[in-house]
C-alpha cells in the first residue's frame, strides 16, 4: 500500500497497558473491595511512559540489541519522572493543628499501618504474645 512492509513496534506498549489494567482491577477489588485499604496509598507504578520510549527506540533504531540496552537504560530512567505526576499532589503542604506537613505525611499520620512501629507495639499487648518471648520474627513471617 504505502510501499514497504513496516510493522509498528507496540509490543511493550501494550503489554504496559494490560499489566496497568490487570494492576488497577487488582488494588480495587483487594485493596480497596475487601479491606477497605486507601486506593491513593496502593496505586500501581505508572510504567507508560517507558514502553513508549522502548518502543520508539526500537522502530527508530530497528535493533533489538539497541532497544536492549539503550531502550532498557531509558526504560529505568523515566520511571521516576514518569510517576511525579501522580506523586506530586502528595508533597503538597497543608497545616494541620498549627503544624506543616505534606499531604502524604497527614494521610499516614491518620492511617495505620501494620508494619510501623507504633502497630507492632499494640500487637505486643495483645494476644500475640501467646507465640513467645520475640514479636519480630512471627511478624515477619506473616508479612511476607
Amino acid at each position: 500500500a504505502c510501499g514497504g512492509d513496516t510493522d509498528l513496534p507496540i509490543g511493550a506498549t501494550i503489554s504496559v497497558v494490560a499489566l496497568m489494567l490487570g494492576e488497577w482491577i487488582n488494588r480495587y477489588m483487594n485493596f480497596w473491595g475487601w479491606t477497605y485499604f486507601p486506593v491513593n496509598m496502593v496505586f500501581p507504578s505508572n510504567l507508560l511512559p517507558g514502553a513508549i520510549v522502548l518502543d520508539v527506540i526500537l522502530m527508530l533504531g530497528n535493533s533489538m540489541t539497541l532497544t536492549a540496552v539503550v531502550g532498557g537504560l531509558a526504560y529505568g530512567l523515566l520511571f521516576y519522572p514518569g510517576n511525579w505526576p501522580v506523586i506530586a499532589p502528595l508533597h503538597v503542604p497543608v497545616e494541620y493543628n498549627g503544624m506543616m506537613m505534606t499531604l502524604a505525611d497527614l494521610q499516614g499520620y491518620h492511617y495505620v499501618r501494620t508494619g510501623t512501629p507504633e502497630y507492632i507495639r499494640m500487637v505486643e499487648k495483645g494476644t500475640l504474645r501467646t507465640f513467645g518471648k520475640d514479636v519480630a520474627p512471627v511478624s515477619a513471617f506473616f508479612s511476607a
